[in-house]
């Protein structure tokens, strides 16, 4: 019977929690890493609130590719503070999610955003004039 000189398809938690991991495990947090998550996330927050309440940009369609840019970016810091999202764990697998995931959020923002132009171009049809003659 010959040993086994490679490593094993699965590992269980126990060889992974006592150091006999072979580097095929989930990434680790850092209390650093948590709080620069928490700081991101709460100045990618902040900024949205301010561009819409302090009406800051002239622009309602600049403004709303700024707060979907934003969120983006905020979606990005979670998966990679909290979720520990790297190319080296897991096999490079979180590094797919993290793609799969940015796909699915590009296509969930473009079609959000289509759908609300057009609900507001068919549903509101009315001008101005149309406006002063209801009642």
């Amino acid at each position: 019977m010959t040993p086994q000189t490679h490593a094993p398809v699965h590992e269980d938690a126990a060889a992974t929690h006592h150091g006999h991991s072979h580097g095929h495990g989930a990434g680790h947090g850092t209390f650093k890493g948590y709080v620069t998550g928490f700081v991101l996330a709460a100045i990618l927050t902040a900024i949205p609130f301010w561009l819409v309440m302090g009406d800051v940009l002239e622009s309602k369609l600049l403004t709303a590719f700024f707060i979907m840019g934003l969120g983006v970016v905020q979606i990005v810091v979670h998966m990679v503070c909290f979720l520990h999202m790297n190319p080296r764990s897991e096999g490079g697998w979180t590094m797919m999610a993290l793609i799969f995931t940015l796909v699915l959020v590009a296509i969930t923002l473009a079609g959000s955003l289509w759908v609300m132009h057009h609900l507001n171009t068919n549903m509101m049809p009315m001008s101005p004039e149309m406006m002063k003659n209801m009642p």
